[in-house]
């Protein structure tokens, strides 16, 4: 039997083995009730010992009967690398065992199976005698970040330059008169520096986000979720952009059209833009961009962000950030900028965008799917090494 490999062998030759170890009492139970062979027997973990439908009362015995079934995998770790299952001295599955994308195996920090035999790994005990495992440390993976914070640039000097596009495309204000009705900015009186003060909210809660990304233990992983999602919202708003053509919605906005000449004023306009991260503050004046508010998109996703990834006991960080959020759209809607339309859309989007990109990655199941990667290939790439649960407790620190 031992010139055979494990992956082949049958029920009998596990009654065999466990035989030879030591223990005929389970024999029956294992190889007769629940037809455990080879490959099942190398899969085996403690956790499934303890649990239905085997359920091992004598302690001595699922801990010899573990160290016995670790030999085994030691000696196949051919057969087990085969069949997917990593040996890390652990029991291969179990609760608290997840996968990463480079097919390492990594225990999840909340595991509560009992510790291992030799105290391989550091662990803490609770007073029911239980253990938990010590909490791995995340991969930074910095060049992922660079990759995104590539990503977002690109997609922001891109957005640039189809501002300047959609700005010579502004339908004439002789020939189409104003969208504006008394609803259409919210029923707001426009106030003249109301869209300077949203810019200000804007730089006050950016400050806010600098602060907890300095603070916090992931940053890397933060700022590589940030300029993920900021990019792709700021790459569909391009195609709204581009594809819808507003009148200006209001009489100060003094628009005209087919002011850029050759493709290269259009790119030192864009540059211009780029650089003025497309505020008024810095000198920036567009016009024709109005489907959807790009300040309402910055403004939502660093208030979401920020009371995201700060401790629930932070208060007046999060009223701050909310206030922020809320005053400076109705800054934006009181400047008579946008559309209350383009502010609802922008709102709605970056909300949904934000909580479904948060849901998969706290998924740890859906995280490493077929489907993941087929529908959400960046989502996949970027999160594939990363324990979204270990991130909220990583918290600040």
């Amino acid at each position: 039997m031992t010139q055979l490999s494990v992956r082949r062998w049958t029920t009998k030759h596990v009654a065999k083995w466990l035989k030879d170890e030591g223990f005929c009492d389970y024999v029956d139970l294992l190889c007769n009730r629940h037809r455990l062979d080879g490959t099942s027997l190398l899969a085996l973990s403690e956790y499934d010992l303890r649990s239905p439908p085997l359920e091992l009362k004598v302690l001595g015995d699922i801990k010899r009967l573990m160290v016995s079934i670790r030999k085994l995998q030691k000696q196949n770790l051919d057969v087990l690398e085969e069949l997917g299952l990593p040996f890390d001295g652990h029991s291969p599955t179990g609760p608290g065992l997840e996968w990463l994308c480079n097919g390492d195996g990594v225990r999840d920090c909340d595991s509560t199976d009992t510790a291992p035999v030799g105290e391989e790994y550091p662990t803490n005990q609770y007073t029911n005698g239980k253990y938990k495992s010590a909490p791995r440390r995340l991969d930074p993976e910095y060049w992922k970040t660079i990759m995104s914070a590539v990503y977002v640039m690109f997609v922001f000097g891109f957005t640039s330059f189809v501002m300047v596009i959609v700005h010579e495309r502004v339908p004439d204000m002789r020939t189409y008169p104003l969208c504006q009705t008394s609803s259409s900015t919210g029923g707001v009186p426009r106030i003249p520096w109301a869209f300077a003060m949203a810019e200000a909210c804007g730089v006050i809660l950016c400050n806010v986000w600098l602060l907890v990304l300095l603070l916090h233990k992931h940053r890397s992983i933060l700022l590589r979720r940030l300029c993920s999602l900021m990019g792709t919202v700021f790459m569909l708003r391009c195609i709204t952009m581009f594809v819808t053509s507003l009148s200006v919605p209001g009489q100060h906005l003094q628009c005209s059209g087919k002011i850029y000449g050759d493709m290269w004023a259009k790119l030192q306009r864009a540059v211009a833009i780029w650089s003025g991260f497309g505020m008024s503050l810095t000198g920036v004046h567009t016009c024709g961009d109005y489907m959807f508010s790009g300040h309402t998109v910055v403004l939502t996703m660093l208030n979401f962000f920020v009371t995201e990834y700060t401790p629930r006991t932070w208060n007046f960080i999060h009223t701050l950030s909310w206030v922020l959020n809320l005053f400076g759209i109705f800054f934006i809607l009181a400047a008579h900028e946008h559309y209350s339309i383009d502010v609802f859309i922008a709102f709605y989007i970056t909300t949904r965008l934000f909580l479904y990109y948060h849901t998969l990655a706290n998924t740890r199941a859906y995280q490493q799917s077929r489907r993941a990667r087929i529908w959400f290939p960046m989502f996949s790439f970027f999160e594939c090494n990363v324990n979204g649960p270990a991130i909220m407790r990583g918290l600040i620190g």
